[in-house]
């Protein structure tokens, strides 16, 4: 058995190469990390100054002392001041010995040759008057010298010292350019051309498998044909077929894209290399492609493998449309280079690449060709029976009240992705223990909907009476509207409570529908347009609360004349560039002319819907004010109370008349709707 890190066998000692075999044993190697003799030099220095040198040395003294008590006996021989900055006093042999019976002087040189006592002097000059009035004094000859001295290992180290840390560093710097080179660990210099990739394989594989991925069963299908032509090859080739080459994971955030490529990971029983798309991208020229090309060298050692680059948008954007670069751009460069491999001349048998994105659009044409990703799979929104599942995976790690319908949380989520689930679940969780209760009930789910669509509550915020009141007719312009025409979402409910940025909201349950007709346009138009017109019936002015409601109105219209050719002014015609290139452009699409007539013709639309919401207002004038003192009365009111007070919606007595429930088809718009601001601002 092969060891894997020697590549000798396990149970005993390596043999010596062929041809030294028999020579007898061999000395021992010197240290292999060349950066090791530069530290070995520096040590060898420090232990002969520590060990060769006198370490006895002169007593601290000072001048006063000296003066009194040794040059007033005549015991001082000599003084010598050294570098202009200390006395060294020389004291006759009974002085030392005198002094050496003192437990302050008891460690003095005992050579002659040494000084005994030393202190430092502040001036040189000044010392020497000192000198020359104790002369006078006490009728000594004091013999007063003069001496410059230097350390010897001190004036080496500051002479050398500099020289021996470039040398190491530079002994460093090769040690590890030859690491990285040499493909090994330390290599950080040159090796920031390696590809940094996850590698899992069967010693290291994803406990993610295909049975963690609820929903998105098209797009399973899809990848697991990828995972079962690299398990069975046999089965395709044998009718001729050929192995994709790669598929790209399109979709908007939150879907599951990256859990897709980790379940491949944890299915697939080839090596599996993860990267994102920003780890090519760097400062320096030319790291990009030198990244690309290791990583597909890395591939093709573990081939047949899979290879995923997770939000290829970062490296495959549009050649050409990169606004403020110029040709020899770093990350066209890297594109370059990862077109290259993925269908040049060479050849890549064996590896798969995976690739997701939430920006398919900007992404370049050559990348997306047949013959590099042979297929792009679609990861959308997921649809009700897809969130009931995806609930049930989450739900498996929350203490839950008995016979939880999961039907009715996936109802209330439309347009959720399985991110926003998960965040939906979790928020439930921590609102029921905060709240302290035992398990997690339905009004915690739905107290986390509105938490994460809405916002937090803010109950704290002082309102004015007279604000509050025009809030609470706002809102009910919006309820009453929308109650009041077919083709409006049907409400929930309505509040007044401050959430977010907005000072009350009403929320909508959306029919899932795919298309939306001309007619649901001008309703939603209309009932977002109600709460502006309410303050208006009611209060004879309007103000800045109804922003949000007029810019979503203001938007919708213009798609209407612009996108889906909903004008009989402008007829069948669409100004929506779907490749994206139109936001590089300096002109429209359409003359001024044709400005003018779209302005002219939204304007219109606009004035309709108004209408609509005016004749609705006025006509249930009672009913729009019991709503608002209801409103008033208890901030938050209900489907059931508006039922109450209009009778059945308008929708619902169409649905009776026909005898049964309409299908709809779906929509994605969010369950918050129609919020009137706080200050302004959208």
């Amino acid at each position: 058995m092969e060891n894997k890190n020697t590549g000798q066998p396990q149970g005993g000692p390596p043999k010596p190469p062929a041809g030294q075999q028999g020579m007898g044993p061999k000395l021992p190697a010197g240290p292999r990390n060349p950066f090791m003799w530069g530290w070995l030099v520096i040590a060898a220095i420090l232990a002969v100054w520590m060990f060769t040198g006198d370490r006895v040395v002169p007593a601290e003294a000072d001048w006063n002392t000296v003066r009194s008590e040794m040059i007033a006996r005549g015991e001082v021989e000599k003084i010598v001041v050294v570098n202009r900055e200390t006395a060294e006093i020389y004291l006759t042999t009974a002085a030392a010995e005198r002094l050496r019976g003192q437990e302050k002087y008891r460690n003095i040189p005992t050579d002659e040759a040494q000084a005994q006592l030393k202190f430092t002097i502040g001036s040189v000059d000044l010392f020497a008057a000192d000198i020359e009035k104790a002369r006078e004094e006490f009728g000594l000859e004091l013999p007063l010298d003069y001496r410059n001295e230097k350390s010897g290992l001190g004036t080496v180290l500051l002479n050398f010292l500099p020289w021996i840390v470039l040398i190491g560093f530079w002994i460093f710097m090769m040690n590890r350019m030859s690491g990285a080179m040499g493909g090994g660990p330390g290599g950080q210099i040159m090796g920031v051309g390696r590809a940094k990739a996850q590698v899992f394989d069967k010693e290291k594989q994803t406990k993610v498998t295909f049975k963690d991925v609820a929903g998105l069963e098209e797009a399973k299908v899809e990848i697991m044909e990828i995972v079962d032509f690299l398990k069975k090859p046999e089965k395709y080739k044998e009718l001729g077929g050929k192995i994709p080459k790669g598929a790209l994971l399109v979709g908007p955030p939150g879907t599951g894209k990256t859990l897709l490529a980790k379940a491949v990971a944890g299915e697939a029983d080839v090596p599996f290399l993860s990267i994102s798309g920003s780890d090519f991208v760097e400062m320096f020229v030319g790291v990009g492609a030198s990244r690309v090309r290791d990583l597909f060298r890395q591939a093709k050692e573990k081939a047949p493998c899979i290879l995923f680059i997770d939000e290829i948008d970062a490296i495959g954007r549009a050649r050409g449309r990169n606004a403020g670069y110029s040709s020899n751009d770093e990350r066209e460069n890297t594109l370059n280079q990862l077109l290259t491999e993925m269908d040049g001349f060479g050849t890549n048998a064996g590896v798969i690449l995976l690739a997701a994105t939430n920006r398919a659009d900007i992404l370049d044409k050559a990348l997306m060709r047949a013959g590099r990703f042979d297929r792009q799979i679609e990861v959308g929104l997921p649809e009700i029976k897809e969130r009931e599942q995806i609930f049930e995976v989450h739900l498996k790690n929350l203490k839950l009240v008995p016979d939880l319908d999961r039907a009715f949380l996936a109802r209330q989520t439309p347009g959720f992705s399985g991110a926003d689930i998960a965040n939906v679940c979790n928020e439930a969780a921590l609102i029921a223990a905060r709240g302290g209760k035992a398990a997690v009930d339905k009004e915690d789910f739905l107290a986390a909907i509105d938490r994460i669509v809405g916002g937090l509550e803010r109950r704290s915020l002082v309102m004015s009476a007279e604000e509050k009141r025009l809030t609470a007719f706002h809102e009910a312009g919006h309820a009453t509207v929308s109650w009041m025409l077919e083709h409006a979402d049907p409400l929930i409910k309505v509040t007044i409570i401050p959430r977010g940025r907005s000072l009350g909201a009403s929320w909508y349950l959306p029919d899932e529908r795919h298309n939306t007709t001309r007619e649901q346009f001008m309703d939603k138009i209309a009932s977002l347009l109600g709460g502006r017109v309410a303050e208006e019936v009611f209060f004879k002015t309007s103000e800045t609360g109804a922003l949000s409601d007029l810019e979503r109105a203001t938007k919708m219209a213009y798609a209407m004349v612009t996108y889906f050719g909903m004008s009989e002014v402008i007829g069948n015609m669409s100004y929506y560039d779907s490749s994206g290139s139109g936001d590089m452009s300096f002109t429209k699409p359409f003359s001024e002319k044709t400005a003018q007539e779209i302005d002219a013709e939204t304007k219109r639309l606009l004035g309709l819907a108004e209408e609509m919401a005016r004749r609705v207002i006025v006509e249930n004038r009672a009913g729009l004010e019991a709503l608002a003192g209801r409103l008033l009365d208890k901030e938050t009111v209900f489907a059931e109370d508006l039922e109450e007070i209009f009778g059945p919606s308008i929708a619902e007595k169409k649905k009776a008349a026909a005898g049964g429930d309409v299908v709809a088809p779906q929509s994605e718009e969010p369950l918050l709707d129609n919020a009137r601001d706080e200050s302004g601002d959208a």
